[in-house]
């Protein structure tokens, strides 16, 4: 089961350190720590990321702004209350940090199996671009989950009008940060920054489907003659690819 909640959910990143390491909490004897990352997108922009760290993965690594790294973990939610409001912040849960010594063509991927939380919301822009906004809920471990908003384009953003809660979606893409003005009065203005998942491919997960391939492919196993020769059993191995 634990190994499950650890597949739903998986993150990586390349890119350069962008602020000091800052003590965050500790929980059981453990510290954690936190820092910004800059990830570079396909255009010019780039994407600012916040990292949480356990003190025991960067024992001896001198990370300092200005260090390339690759972080792989998971997309983790919580609520702080910022401001007299409850707010949710988004974090890239560290589980592994190397320095990063060759770029790949993909910096920034993600992957999420979770539930829609809330009516997708379809929308057009006035510059006529479609774009669905949802809240994904990923099971996590003791029960908890995570709340991660991401956004659709497209052909993407047409298929999120035909889903509905509670509906099972695996999506994949990007963690990316976005600046938008926020009105407070009639004269201030302040700038906000928004974190959310630009789907790239998406698919809804038909659990009953899935269960009935399990079924039959251990079936399948169990009446496969034990009595085959080495060559016949490597011919079947040469035939399977790796998913």
């Amino acid at each position: 089961m634990m190994d499950n909640l650890m597949l739903n959910n998986k993150i990586y990143l390349e890119g350069t350190v962008a602020s000091e390491l800052q003590f965050s909490h500790e929980m059981y004897g453990e510290g954690f720590y936190t820092f910004n990352v800059e990830v570079p997108r396909l255009s010019e922009s780039k994407d600012i990321l916040f990292i949480t760290i356990s003190e025991r993965l960067i024992g001896g690594m001198d990370i300092k702004v200005g260090t390339d790294v690759i972080i792989e973990g998971q997309l983790r939610s919580y609520n702080k209350f910022v401001d007299g409001a409850n707010r949710l912040i988004l974090t890239v849960f560290a589980r592994n940090i190397d320095f990063c010594t060759e770029r790949s063509k993909n910096p920034n991927q993600i992957f999420l199996d979770g539930f829609i939380c809330k009516e997708p919301v379809y929308r057009t822009t006035p510059f006529g671009r479609e774009i669905s906004d949802m809240l994904l809920a990923v099971n996590r471990a003791y029960n908890k989950s995570d709340y991660i908003p991401t956004i659709a384009w497209g052909r993407n953003s047409r298929f999120c009008k035909s889903l509905k809660v509670s509906d099972n979606i695996r999506v994949w893409g990007r963690l990316q940060s976005r600046e938008y003005q926020k009105k407070i009065s009639d004269t201030e203005i302040v700038k906000k920054i928004a974190y959310e998942v630009s789907i790239s491919k998406m698919e809804k997960v038909n659990r009953e489907n899935e269960k009935a391939q399990e079924e039959m492919q251990g079936k399948e196993e169990k009446e496969q003659p034990k009595n085959e020769d080495e060559n016949s059993l490597q011919d079947n191995i040469g035939d399977k690819r790796i998913s």
